[in-house]
């Protein structure tokens, strides 16, 4: 069987050494010294200079995110991305405004963010749709233009690096995901970014229940917290990060080698500073994708409709129009299989079924 992805994990040796550390400590959560080093690690590691929190999940992420920027009202998001992204503007009690993507790039269009916008818009919440990056440079006019915030949703984009820098430096925050299933996880886990000091305090507060020492609350907070083990598993990865990328790079380039003349796929933004974390191909019709879907799962091999649905159709949005570029996409996407342990073999199998 060959599944869509896997998780990388470390040698057993070098994971089981952090965990004897845990043991010896019984210090298992609330900011131990694991999660510290992880903190400290992880940002030299990205070439990132501003502030990096660690938190239990990508989806806690995003709503601290919102939460810390004391959003009300409208959130400018993308049709396209998971479920997490416009769940998370739902959750935290705003309205998303949905604007159509860039057909080549998968990312929120900035020609289209303007005539969203209303009286009642605080932010503009886009993903770096499988870590190719946001036209980041044309938000940000807009944002400052109407003075507006601005989210990223980076969960797919450890090692990310556009025009020189790490895609985390850019937007009001950035937030990412340590899944399991991403190119760089700690099981469980997530992060959040941001260059603003006054931000950066409240969000130390809010991811601990709004402690301020053991009797004494800042202000209103949640459990956004990780554990020591999910620190271990992370300080273990980290040391094969650029094994991983180097390996994922190559597995990329050999599917776009076997299939870009035959099948659409990504238009990369900063070939250069990609990451190489998912390889979408874009059939020409839904019937189409299905029939290739069928076929390569009758040999074993499992592939994900990703992303699909379009946001808009989800039932809890109030948004009644048609955004033809995400819906259409979302219908003739597919991502391949791809993780560390994939051989070259099965990845020509799956060139070679999908081009018969």
């Amino acid at each position: 069987m060959i599944p869509v992805t896997q998780p990388f994990l470390p040698p057993k040796n070098e994971l089981y050494a952090l965990l004897d550390e845990v043991y010896d400590r019984n210090w298992l959560t609330n900011n131990g010294p694991l999660v510290n080093l992880l903190e400290a690690e992880l940002p030299k590691y990205l070439n990132y200079k501003g502030h990096f929190s660690y938190v239990n999940n990508g989806t806690i992420a995003l709503q601290i995110a919102i939460k810390a920027l004391e959003l009300t009202g409208e959130v400018i998001t993308t049709p396209f991305s998971y479920v997490a992204t416009t769940s998370s503007i739902v959750w935290e009690g705003c309205t998303p405004v949905f604007v159509d993507i860039d057909k080549a790039s998968c990312n929120i269009d900035p020609k289209l963010i303007e005539a969203a916008i209303s009286s009642k818009t605080s932010a503009i919440l886009a993903t770096h749709v499988y870590g190719n990056p946001c036209d980041v440079e044309a938000i940000d006019r807009i944002a400052k233009k109407h003075d507006l915030k601005v989210i990223y949703d980076a969960a797919h984009c450890f090692g990310t690096i556009y025009k020189g820098r790490s895609i985390f430096e850019y937007g009001d925050i950035s937030t990412t995901s340590f899944h399991a299933t991403k190119l760089f996880h700690t099981v469980e886990g997530g992060a959040i970014f941001t260059n603003n000091n006054e931000l950066a305090h409240k969000i130390s507060y809010m991811r601990n229940f709004g402690h301020n020492g053991q009797e004494a609350f800042w202000g209103v907070g949640i459990n956004g917290k990780n554990s020591e083990f999910h620190a271990a598993m992370g300080i273990a990865n980290l040391k094969h990060a650029n094994k991983i990328l180097e390996k994922r790079k190559e597995q990329w380039l050999r599917y776009r080698d076997g299939l870009s003349s035959r099948l659409t796929v990504l238009e990369l933004i900063d070939e250069p500073g990609f990451n190489f974390a998912y390889f979408p191909v874009f059939f020409k019709t839904e019937a189409e994708l299905l029939e290739k879907k069928r076929v390569l799962e009758a040999n074993q091999i499992y592939c994900r409709r990703y992303f699909y649905p379009s946001l808009n159709t989800l039932n809890y949005t109030s948004q009644k129009e048609s955004f033809e570029v995400s819906e259409t996409s979302s219908k003739v996407v597919l991502t391949l299989p791809l993780y560390d342990k994939l051989s070259k073999e099965d990845q020509l199998l799956i060139i070679k079924i999908l081009l018969k």
